[in-house]
């Protein structure tokens, strides 16, 4: 199953919701910005579905801290643009030569909402901001814990792309940021 798929073409009947109407459950209410921009993402790309893809991005996050935690380097590749693979893989390594290993589980995923979106120069981009509950344990090389244990509040936002005329109906992760 694609972490990131489309969706079926809007009906006519959904072209003629107001934005508050259509992203409703996807953008948070009052985001006119985020509103507007999934409305130029439906029109660059008729397949998509807010929903569809937000069901997808919550499954895409699991998915990716999880590999990233274990350095599952072959499923973080199809997942993440090439900058943000890099940035991850360079992680990776440096655990791998200090001889930590991490574990990471996603205990709940409190919301997941569009941020922000845009369809720009055969580009679109949907952040989606994370509000999750994770629990990280890393270990040093005797399997002693260094850190972690317990759960915490984490909020992120990532920044998914597509290029809505490619074959590959696959989103990408482009950008992280961790909210203070």
């Amino acid at each position: 199953v694609a972490p990131l798929p489309g969706a079926a073409p809007l009906t006519e009947a959904q072209s003629r919701l107001s934005g508050a109407e259509r992203w409703d459950g996807v953008a948070e209410k009052g985001v006119a910005a985020a509103w507007s921009g999934l409305d130029a993402i439906a029109a660059a790309d008729p397949s998509f579905d807010g929903k569809t893809f937000l069901d997808g991005a919550r499954r895409a996050y699991e998915m990716i801290v999880v590999a990233f935690a274990k350095g599952d380097r072959d499923t973080l590749a199809p997942l993440l643009s090439k900058e943000v693979f890099d940035g991850f893989a360079a992680e990776i390594a440096r655990r791998e030569e200090a001889g930590e290993t991490m574990e990471t589980a996603v205990v709940a995923m409190d919301s997941a909402t569009v941020d922000a979106a845009r369809a720009v120069g055969g580009r679109n981009e949907v952040t989606v901001r994370f509000a999750t509950r994770l629990m990280n344990v890393r270990r040093d090389r005797a399997g002693e814990t260094i850190d972690g244990g317990q759960t915490r509040k984490v909020v992120e936002r990532w920044t998914f792309a597509r290029d809505p005329k490619a074959a590959n109906p696959n989103w990408k992760l482009v950008a992280t940021q961790a909210e203070d």
